[in-house]
């Protein structure tokens, strides 16, 4: 799997924007890695999620 970086160009409503800008702000950080950041996050959460899911089919609920 190749770990190099891709740019990604999104087009962004300027609310959206400004919003963004915010919570990168609060936190120190650039829009960027926020949404980075955020992505990374939920990525990761779907990822755990089904995890979840896969152990339960095969363990069965409790």
């Amino acid at each position: 799997m190749d770990m190099g970086s891709t740019v990604l160009s999104l087009r962004l409503d300027g609310e959206l924007l400004d919003r963004l800008r915010g919570h990168a702000a609060k936190r120190g950080m650039s829009v960027q890695d926020y949404v980075l950041r955020t992505l990374i996050r939920d990525d990761f959460d779907e990822r755990f999620k089904s995890a979840v899911d896969e152990t339960e089919k095969f363990y069965g609920r409790t």
